[in-house]
């Protein structure tokens, strides 16, 4: 039985959709070349392209060892699942994964919650409390948004890093600490430095291993596979499976600027699910709202974009900027109909239609007449 049904059509091609998502292959044994599918053991991580490989790479050298890692990237990037990448690849992978969003929690509760507390250690404190380093021993322990933490709490946490021990609040037994961290932040570091809102010892102390997770408008050619991720998901969470995606939704997508990156993505697909009928996908992108179009070669366009384009021309564009990025080549592994997911018929049909054609190189207009 194929582990590929049943199928999500776009513009009369049909795309296999996997039934089950644990079956998709690992990403993190090695590092496939263009074309290959990632490796996985983590079926929410969904891409193949270079910037999440890359990042991928550097999981797999890290994963192993106990040194402490600094995931950077935007909001809604998915830190939090590379975070997880980490631990499920390392040696403490059957051990706690435990998940700490410092920006979250009060500054008045989050020593209390990071290292615990005794019974009496503060007002409504009836009982022990047990803090997240202590749950995370033999584990993980993820910091999220670690540029949140307050001023007063850094020396602290520099002073586990460095000692692997700690005392709970109002406490004065010595707690010895075996947990490995992993941190998060969308914020520069850097500057919060110069800025005298983060230590510069806890900076260096954290900053031994940093991978850099590359923003949704940075990975276009991951945005199909996403795509089809969550119209899987919801699909079967609501209970209305998604039959078509049309090309010019698809191209609408790939064209948006995503500020909220991932997270955007996903809530989007959501609410056109839930929008959808007669198992076509909705388009998700109102044509109202500002689209940015990065363009690869200015000379192909005007200085200026109008934000509020046609889903025509959003689709004109992306296949003129993928042209360009490959020099003009459509087929083969590498070519544009295989980073746009389509057929080279159909791309040569799409070309047709726009009125797509590669200009003449200068110098050759003359020769051709």
């Amino acid at each position: 039985m194929s582990a590929y049904a049943p199928t999500i059509s776009m513009d009369r091609q049909s795309i296999p959709v996997p039934t089950s998502w644990g079956s998709r292959p690992r990403l993190l044994d090695r590092a496939p070349s263009d074309g290959e599918p990632l490796d996985t053991s983590l079926p929410r991580i969904v891409g193949t392209s270079q910037g999440l490989r890359d990042a991928l790479d550097m999981v797999k050298v890290v994963a192993p060892t106990d040194a402490t890692v600094v995931i950077n990237g935007e909001t809604g990037t998915g830190k939090e699942l590379i975070a997880e990448a980490i631990h499920k690849s390392s040696r403490r992978s059957k051990g706690p994964f435990v998940k700490v969003n410092c920006a979250a929690i009060p500054a008045g509760l989050l020593e209390s919650e990071l290292f615990g507390h005794e019974r009496g250690a503060f007002t409504g404190a009836i009982a022990r409390g047990i803090g997240r380093f202590e749950r995370a021993n033999r584990g993980t322990l993820f910091l999220d948004e670690i540029g949140d933490l307050p001023l007063e709490l850094q020396p602290k946490l520099l002073r586990v890093m460095q000692e692997k021990e700690f005392e709970r609040l109002g406490g004065t037994a010595t707690i010895h600490s075996d947990v490995r961290i992993v941190c998060a932040t969308h914020r520069n570091l850097g500057d919060m430095i110069n800025r005298r809102e983060f230590r510069a010892d806890l900076f260096y102390r954290l900053g031994v291993f940093p991978i850099e997770l590359p923003p949704l408008r940075e990975r276009r050619e991951d945005i199909p596979d996403l795509v089809m991720h969550f119209v899987e998901v919801f699909g079967r969470r609501m209970g209305k499976p998604i039959e078509e995606i049309p090309s010019e939704a698809m191209a609408a997508l790939q064209a948006y600027y995503w500020p909220g990156n991932i997270r955007e993505l996903q809530n989007l697909i959501e609410r056109a699910i839930i929008l959808s009928d007669g198992g076509v996908l909705s388009n998700p992108l109102p044509l109202e709202r500002p689209q940015r179009i990065t363009v690869g070669s200015p000379a192909a366009f005007s200085a200026t974009i109008n934000p509020a384009t046609t889903l025509r021309d959003s689709e004109r564009a992306l296949i003129l900027r993928t042209l360009e990025s490959v020099g003009w080549v459509i087929g083969g592994p590498n070519g544009a109909s295989a980073k746009l997911g389509l057929k080279r018929t159909t791309l040569f049909h799409k070309m047709q239609r726009l009125g797509i054609s590669r200009p003449v190189p200068r110098g050759q207009e003359l020769t051709a007449a």
